[in-house]
């Protein structure tokens, strides 16, 4: 039995796909073994399916930077102004462990980047990081480190970040 090459395939698609001009393409169809024929329609099927993922993807690639450009474009309140007051008039604590979590997740959104992305560079789960964005784990000085500095910041540019969330609560 014949055996084909990658390049034979994808010559046999093009000539299945356009239409036959001469008898000898028709006739060179007619040569091939069900199984080259079973081959020739996979690899179109592989191609489509390839065509229309890459659809999808440069699709939702489009949503997230027209996102991201809403984000920035918008003058929006710093989170820390909104949260500063409860319903009830009272002025909320917040601990050191929430401020961190703030200014990273700030950090994070602001940059354009997954908690997938900054987990895998900083060598954190991706579960424990969004904990210590979220308040709920403390994490300590090496993590806090590595994370900030997968961020593009030195540790002590991170703390001063949340020492000024930290003030804008108090004043």
């Amino acid at each position: 039995m014949e055996r084909m090459t990658i390049t034979e395939v994808q010559a046999e698609v093009k000539k299945v796909e356009a239409p036959a001009p001469a008898r000898s393409e028709s006739a060179r169809m007619r040569e091939l073994t069900p199984a080259q024929r079973r081959a020739v329609m996979f690899a179109q099927q592989q191609v489509m399916r390839a065509r229309a993922a890459k659809k999808a993807k440069d699709e939702r690639q489009a949503a997230l930077v027209r996102m991201w450009q809403e984000e920035d474009s918008e003058s929006v309140k710093p989170r820390a102004l909104l949260r500063k007051h409860e319903a009830n008039g009272e002025v909320k604590e917040v601990s050191l462990r929430e401020a961190i979590g703030h200014v990273l997740r700030d950090l994070r959104t602001h940059d354009h980047k997954t908690l997938r992305e900054v987990s895998e560079k900083a060598g954190v789960s991706l579960g424990y990081l969004s904990e210590v964005e979220r308040g709920q784990k403390e994490a300590s000085s090496e993590l806090l480190a590595s994370i900030s500095e997968s961020l593009g910041l030195s540790t002590s540019q991170m703390l001063r970040m949340v020492a000024d969330y930290l003030v804008s609560f108090e004043g």
